[in-house]
């Protein structure tokens, strides 16, 4: 039994000193030969070797896919974002045209209405009357608010005759006026914006 301490004693004399008091583990060396815990030995870590390197060569293939599909994805993206702003424009437009269209359709009815107010106006014999200045009221607010709509007369007395806002019924010889001029209007035409309502009916000289 005291041989038995004995060597316990020396046993662990032998071991070196552990302030931590914490079990010691047993560390493998860092340079030489690893060899496993069955005494055979560990291969060693896989170097990259550069270009020639398989698991390199796979990561580079990856990147090119990903990139080559977010380029995919952009791109039918702006593809997208192109067309559907392309549809908002025609649709604003075919909007605009049909607006266009009925604006021009009611000023139309209107009109006929504007011709027969400045008939009786020039009919009239006494402008004093209040029956005739009511009337006549009631035609200039019209002419404001066929204004206020966009709603422009044509102008003709004194100008040359032109065929996208005239229409020449009728012509006559006459020396004072120059070449191509109208001289008469037997009805007033009308633009809406930038298109005409209605043509003006004119007579021209020469």
């Amino acid at each position: 039994m005291f041989i038995h301490a004995n060597m316990l004693f020396t046993r662990q004399a032998s071991r070196p000193p552990n302030p931590s008091g914490m079990p010691q583990q047993q560390i493998p060396p860092r340079f030489g030969k690893q060899e496993s815990a069955c005494g055979g030995r560990i291969p060693p870590t896989p170097v990259c070797a550069g270009a020639e390197c398989r698991n390199c060569g796979q990561e580079n293939i990856f990147l090119e896919e990903k990139d080559e599909k977010i380029e995919e994805l952009t791109d039918r993206v702006k593809r997208q974002m192109a067309e559907f702003e392309n549809f908002r424009k025609r649709t604003e437009k075919e909007k605009a045209g049909m607006y266009a269209v009925g604006a021009k359709d009611v000023i139309e009815k209107i009109l006929p209405v504007v011709d027969n107010f400045e008939r009786g106006l020039d009919v009239a014999e006494d402008k004093e009357d209040p029956f005739v200045q009511g009337m006549e009221k009631i035609y200039k607010q019209f002419l404001t608010a066929l204004d206020g709509m966009g709603v422009k007369a044509i102008e003709a007395v004194g100008n040359e005759f032109n065929p996208d806002f005239h229409n020449a019924v009728m012509h006559v010889e006459d020396e004072t006026v120059g070449e191509n001029i109208v001289v008469e209007e037997f009805q007033k035409g009308y633009m809406y914006k930038d298109s005409v309502v209605r043509h003006s009916m004119v007579k021209v000289a020469n």
